[in-house]
């Protein structure tokens, strides 16, 4: 008898444990389809936050920048300058304008094309112009700065630009300009055919900072720790954008204000697309998963196995944690607060398979 007792319970044993883990198998494989009929959205909600944090991350970068310009004061260069470095705690001004005449300190750099023309920073650039199906598109195939140390001078006054290449803008002026098309041969023809890409042509372009050239440049004004007698300005330490440019200062706050404020409107309907678009497929994912639990449910119900919201498709959502089986997927996405039978408050709901 104890015989007999000791076999039963161990037999039951292993039925309990094999349901257990036949139940914890069929509830992982629940939850593995439930992810993946939900990667769509999760992975379309992971990029429109990634794309929101960028744009506000930028947003915040250009509101800064403005206000910082409008902030700005402009000083020509002479003994203010110094003036107002020995008033300040560290020798140092955190942003500052300053405008003058541009003088390198070396021998300056002569242009390609144009050989009467020198300067201090040269920009050489070759870009490949492409039909790509419809669209005409831009690739650059190389890009060359050449940089000499150079200063801003007003009379005997002069303020060294240091790290100018770092620049948020920086004005050079376009000394050369060439497009040359292309001539295609009908290996080019063919492979075109087949790729959809045909080449334009290649464009050449020389640009310079030319010397004795008045230019403004914004950023954090020091004393120069090579030469004594110079003062230097370089990109500002706190974050606030660095400026070298042509244009007259008044001018140039107004302008950047315009470009920085269309660059965030752009940015914003960007995203605004971006969510539309978004919006528009996690609908139509949507219905399609309704058409397809048409397609598969079952027309012959009992009644106590039909919706009590739509009284037409089979209940398939179990309402925690009151435990009612009670409605089908699709009136579940209307029903949010509390359970249609009890009124208890919905905490969970998850889906149910009636017999």
């Amino acid at each position: 008898m104890h015989i007999y007792s000791w076999f039963q319970s161990r037999y039951s044993r292993q039925i309990f444990n094999k349901l257990e883990q036949r139940k914890e198998e069929q509830q992982s494989i629940q939850e593995h389809n439930l992810i993946m009929e939900y990667f769509s959205e999760i992975f379309l909600f992971g990029i429109d936050t990634i794309v929101f944090t960028i744009c506000l991350k930028q947003f915040i970068y250009y509101k800064n920048a403005i206000k910082a310009i409008k902030n700005v004061e402009l000083h020509d260069i002479g003994t203010d300058l110094e003036s107002l470095l020995d008033k300040s705690s560290n020798n140092k001004v955190d942003y500052i304008a300053i405008r003058g005449i541009v003088k390198p300190l070396r021998e300056s750099l002569q242009s390609i094309n144009k050989k009467d023309v020198t300067g201090v920073i040269q920009k050489l650039s070759v870009r490949e112009h492409v039909v790509a199906r419809t669209s005409d598109q831009k690739r650059t195939i190389q890009q060359v700065y050449h940089t000499v140390p150079f200063v801003l001078r007003n009379k005997w006054y002069s303020v060294e630009i240091t790290d100018p290449l770092s620049a948020d803008i920086l004005d050079l002026d376009i000394i050369s300009d060439n497009f040359q098309p292309s001539a295609p041969t009908i290996t080019d023809h063919v492979w075109g055919f087949f790729t959809g890409v045909r080449q334009r042509g290649i464009q050449s372009t020389e640009k310079m900072l030319r010397e004795d050239s008045i230019i403004t440049a914004i950023g954090e004004l020091s004393k120069s720790e090579s030469e004594s007698n110079y003062l230097t300005l370089q990109p500002p330490l706190n974050g606030s954008p660095f400026y070298i440019t042509s244009m007259i200062f008044c001018l140039m706050s107004g302008t950047i204000g315009l470009v920085l404020g269309g660059i965030m409107v752009r940015r914003y309907w960007k995203n605004k697309q971006e969510q539309r678009l978004a919006d528009q497929l996690r609908q139509s994912l949507e219905i399609s998963r309704q058409e397809r639990r048409q397609r598969v449910r079952d027309r012959d119900l009992r009644e106590d196995q039909i919706c009590v919201v739509c009284n037409t498709n089979a209940r398939e959502i179990i309402l925690l944690p009151c435990g009612h089986v009670c409605i089908c997927e699709d009136c579940s996405v209307s029903i949010n607060n509390n359970c249609p039978i009890c009124r208890t408050q919905i905490v969970e709901r998850a889906a149910a398979y009636i017999v």
